[in-house]
């Protein structure tokens, strides 16, 4: 990483934006912002004057750490990832609930067939018996 951010810094010309081809992967507008906001606050703590003799043993500069850490997870640091996931999760959600919903409208759809079968069945069953159907209350009876 060291070798690679030294490499563009020593490549690109002060106030331009360049996409970097890295091990055959592009890095992304997350590495770009990453770098961007880097050196802005690393230009606003150290003197510019210590830029040329500085090395890494000579300057400080703690809050790369902080940076590294928080943009190992691109979903925490970039809110277009995060919204995207978010996106994703929510179909998968959506998809399981309209899968579990037509399931259900199946059972219900076999359970009315079945409904509808024992009724015919129980018709025939007191036909061949030949005792006369008890009177069903109004809202009860079977077409």
């Amino acid at each position: 990483m060291t070798f690679t951010s030294q490499l563009i810094a020593e490549r690109s010309a002060l106030g331009s934006r360049a996409s970097v081809k890295e091990q055959v992967q592009l890095l992304g507008s997350n590495c770009c912002f990453l770098t961007w906001q880097v050196l802005d606050e690393f230009s606003r703590q150290v003197s510019k004057m210590d830029w040329p003799s500085g090395s890494p043993a000579t300057i400080s500069y703690s809050a790369l750490d902080g940076y590294l850490s928080k943009y190992q997870n691109p979903r925490d640091a970039d809110p277009m990832t995060r919204v995207q996931a978010e996106l994703d999760e929510t179909k998968i959600i959506l998809h399981n609930t309209m899968e579990s919903l037509l399931e259900r409208g199946e059972k219900l759809d076999d359970l009315v067939s079945k409904s509808e079968v024992l009724g015919a069945q129980s018709k025939a069953f007191y036909k061949t018996v030949g005792s006369p159907l008890p009177e069903e209350p109004e809202g009860l009876r079977v077409p």
